[in-house]
């Protein structure tokens, strides 16, 4: 079972499965603590495209891969994060995530687990798979199967594809590197498919059994 805490966004685990996974995740770092009010967002370019992310004062609300175009990147982003809100230069705690994002897509190493995120709107059990998820280091993949082992069973693996499926905030919740069995990419839901994500893992170095089609 998932609990938040009063300020909305630190995890409280009383799950014997996931208490060793979500202790280091719990206790993000003075930086990430920072309020981030009022809410907005902020569009920001990377290796992969133009990202956007949203932010209020329980940490960001919602991460955006490029769309076609910037338009539509503003839009899902906003549609994602709640509503209309005000685009301005980002707090300093969510400058510092889109530095670890920019970083990380640049092809570095960046640990991104101290950045706040407001799960206040996920469901208690997608909480549990990207409270997982986030653990996986660049370069490093699981399964859907992994992770359902994980929450208590292999049986959940499509939930588990679910859940990553309408994760909020891809990038800092590494959905890209949880794979299907065998290796095999899986599916992916940002623009461009599992195009984009093979790109991804491509770019942090990740292993992925997968042979290209005459359709690739």
């Amino acid at each position: 079972m998932v609990q938040i805490s009063e300020n909305g966004w630190r995890l409280v685990w009383n799950s014997p499965i996931l208490a060793d996974v979500a202790a280091p995740l719990a206790r993000p770092s003075q930086l990430a603590r920072t309020q981030m009010t009022p809410s907005g967002y902020a569009l920001f370019d990377t290796a992969v495209g133009r990202c956007g992310v949203a932010w209020g004062d329980r940490g960001i609300t919602g991460v955006q891969l490029p769309q076609p175009n910037e338009a539509q990147t503003r839009t899902r982003l906003l549609q994602r994060s709640g509503g209309e809100l005000p685009e301005m230069a980002p707090p300093p705690a969510v400058a510092h995530a889109i530095e670890g994002m920019t970083a990380l897509l640049a092809g570095e190493k960046i640990p991104l687990e101290d950045i706040a995120l407001d799960m206040s709107q996920v469901s208690d059990f997608n909480r549990g798979v990207y409270v997982i998820a986030r653990t996986i280091p660049p370069g490093s993949t699981l399964t859907y199967g992994d992770i359902a082992k994980q929450l208590g069973g292999v049986e959940l693996s499509r939930d588990v594809g679910q859940a990553l499926g309408q994760n909020p905030f891809p990038i800092v919740v590494p959905c890209h590197r949880v794979l299907a069995a065998g290796g095999k990419p899986g599916g992916f839901s940002a623009n461009g498919g599992v195009q984009t994500k093979l790109k991804m893992l491509e770019i942090e170095g990740a292993y992925v059994n997968h042979t290209p089609s005459l359709f690739d």
